[in-house]
This record gives C-alpha cells, sequence and structure tokens, in this order.
C-alpha cells in the first residue's frame, strides 16, 4: 500500500461569516463533517465552477508550506496576493514527511515559469528548456515528468487545462509512474480522462454534499457520455433548430 503524506484534515475553528470561503459548497459540508480522510493515493475532487476545489486544493498546498500561486517550498515569490483565508481554518492529519513537493495549478502557471527564469534555476530538472520556450500542454507535462522525483506530494488544480486528450493520457502515465514511486496526489479535475485513474477516489461535489462517487457515476463521465453518444441530439437540444 502506498504512504499516504495527508492522511486528512479537518477545520479548526469558526470561519469568519463574512469570508466567501464561509459560504462554499464544499467548505459548508467539510463543516458538518468534521474529519475529512485520505484513503487512495489518488484523491480527485470534481464538481461544478465555483464549488470551491480550487480553494480547498490552495488551502491545502499553503499548509503544506507550498508556495500559493504554485511550485514547491522553494518558491517564494507572489505575484499578487489573491490566496484565500482557508488555511488559516484547516489542519492537517499528516502521517509521513514527503521527500518531495510542488503545487501545480493552471492558472498560475505562467508565474511559476517566470520564476524559475528569473532566479536562472538550473533547468534539468524542467526539461533542460524553459519552459517558456515550450507550448502551454509541453511546459506542464516536461515539468511532471523531470521535476516531479517521487516520494512526494502533488497538488494538481485542473492540470488538464493545457492539455489536449492524447497528453491528458500521458499525464495518467505520468502519475501512475509516480504513484508506483511512493506518491501521493490530490487533484481537482474537470476531465473524464484524467479522472479515469484506477483506484482513485472521487469525491463528486454539489451544492450540498462531499460523496465519494463511482468514476461512471459522476456527471462528468454521464454528461460527456451522453454528449459523445448523440453529438447531434445534444446539440439541437442546446441550440435549438439550427
Amino acid at each position: 500500500m502506498n504512504r499516504l503524506y495527508i492522511k486528512g484534515f479537518r477545520i479548526t475553528t469558526e470561519i469568519d461569516p463574512d469570508s466567501y470561503v464561509a459560504h462554499l459548497p464544499i467548505i459548508r459540508t467539510l463543516r458538518r463533517l468534521g474529519l475529512f480522510s485520505f484513503n487512495s493515493p489518488v484523491t480527485f475532487f470534481v464538481g461544478e465552477n465555483g464549488c470551491g476545489k480550487s480553494t480547498l486544493l490552495e488551502a491545502l498546498a499553503i499548509n503544506s508550506r507550498m508556495n500559493a500561486e504554485g511550485g514547491s517550498r522553494n518558491f517564494t515569490f507572489s505575484t499578487k496576493a489573491t490566496e484565500s483565508d482557508l488555511h488559516h481554518y484547516l489542519a492537517l492529519i499528516k502521517s509521513a514527511h514527503e521527500k518531495d513537493s510542488f503545487f501545480l495549478r493552471a492558472e498560475t502557471f505562467y508565474n511559476v515559469a517566470t520564476n524559475i527564469a528569473d532566479l536562472k534555476l538550473n533547468l534539468d530538472g524542467y526539461g533542460g528548456k524553459s519552459l517558456h520556450d515550450q507550448s502551454h500542454g509541453e511546459s506542464f507535462l516536461s515539468l511532471i515528468q523531470n521535476r516531479f522525483r517521487g516520494q512526494g506530494l502533488y497538488i494538481l488544480d485542473e492540470p488538464e487545462a493545457a492539455l489536449s486528450p492524447t497528453r491528458q493520457m500521458s499525464l495518467l502515465v505520468e502519475i501512475d509512474r509516480l504513484v508506483k514511486e511512493n506518491s501521493q496526489f490530490i487533484i481537482s479535475t474537470h476531465s473524464p480522462i484524467v479522472m479515469a485513474y484506477p483506484d482513485a477516489e472521487i469525491y463528486e461535489i454539489t451544492e450540498n454534499t462531499v460523496e465519494l462517487t463511482p468514476y461512471t457515476q459522476t456527471e462528468h463521465y454521464q454528461i460527456t457520455k451522453q454528449f459523445l453518444k448523440n453529438p447531434q441530439q445534444m446539440l439541437q437540444l442546446l441550440l435549438g433548430s439550427q
């Protein structure tokens, strides 16, 4: 069984009712649940935009001493302080200390790549080439393939944003390689391809629940399957007669 570096977390104190995080669906539910436990080396949080997935992952990363905008514990830059205050209210339950860590978030990846260039870091750990000299998708995969060293805690916020379907399948290969090297992944995603990783735990977030959900019963899977099964019918429903 793979080692879990974060076994779980809980919300420790009452959240300021004026903070927007108090009203996020995922936070309202987690406050009721108390302790949240991780039981698999790969955990997915899925749900609609605005449900709080990215806010939760950001807080988990900050409390794991990773940079709020992305990167490892060695990244200290701040382009603009936009992180929420959720990390103040979370307590992590750790079972071991990881040897490697990285917070990869799609929306601020450009800032991470710029910081790497500004610091003139050794690019061997990033594929030997500036991340700015590669396409968005190429730089994403290059970082994962070369910088993620195993025995690590990796928090990925919508990693599919820059990846084609083929590259999303390549991401699955990299996740599997790293899981076999005793790594733990916590991932938010909208991609039915990415969330198909075998034996992962998928938590689907709705307005009132955070529920462990089988892959084929997730809304993302069902909607994608329905669309691909009969795209013309779906388009007619969405757009009306053309």
